[in-house]
């Protein structure tokens, strides 16, 4: 079961060092959660944002596609993932590190397997320790960073002769995340 609602009371069991959480949600789910009732669950809680459009993220690909497509004409070969990694690193966002070298190799593999975008860009060395920007894939971007990524490849689409959606139809694609 998946749910949104609200935070109530949140509490201490000073007995047992425990934290009681009292939530309201914001669908009836009484008869599952009934049945879970003293029974040990797994628990996650997030702030809440509005998922973006399957629709914009379905244009994003799109996009990398015809790219890839138009660029791969002039001998190269380009794929439509090279495309979208090369947008992540122009406009995404990301988080500078220091790491020892030694470390390196396998922070970049963890990174990289949480998804495609997730791109680990050396900047650089000293003192064996590594500076690096550690980038977030389009999967955890909010509505303006994929509001960015989106714009962005329209741009290079429209500077490569290719043809985009209509204005009109792009904002309403943005709009569905306000």
């Amino acid at each position: 079961m998946e749910a949104t609602g609200t935070i109530e009371q949140i509490n201490t069991d000073f007995k047992n060092n425990q934290t009681i959480l009292t939530l309201k949600l914001n669908s009836n789910e009484f008869t599952s959660l009934q049945k879970l009732k003293d029974v040990k669950v797994n628990v996650e809680v997030k702030k809440w944002y509005k998922k973006r459009s399957k629709n914009a993220n379905d244009y994003c690909w799109v996009l990398c596609d015809e790219i890839a497509k138009k660029l791969s004409l002039e001998g190269t070969s380009i794929t439509k993932e090279d495309v979208y990694k090369d947008t992540i690193l122009n406009i995404g966002r990301f988080q500078a590190m220091i790491l020892e070298e030694k470390a390196l190799d396998t922070f970049k593999k963890i990174w990289n397997e949480k998804g495609l975008g997730y791109l680990v860009q050396e900047v650089c060395k000293k003192d064996k320790c590594v500076k690096i920007h550690a980038y977030y894939g389009s999967s955890s971007y909010d509505s303006k960073e994929m509001s960015l990524l989106i714009n962005n490849l329209v741009e290079l689409a429209k500077e490569l002769d290719i043809e985009t959606k209509q204005q009109s139809e792009i904002d309403s694609l943005l709009r569905e995340w306000k």
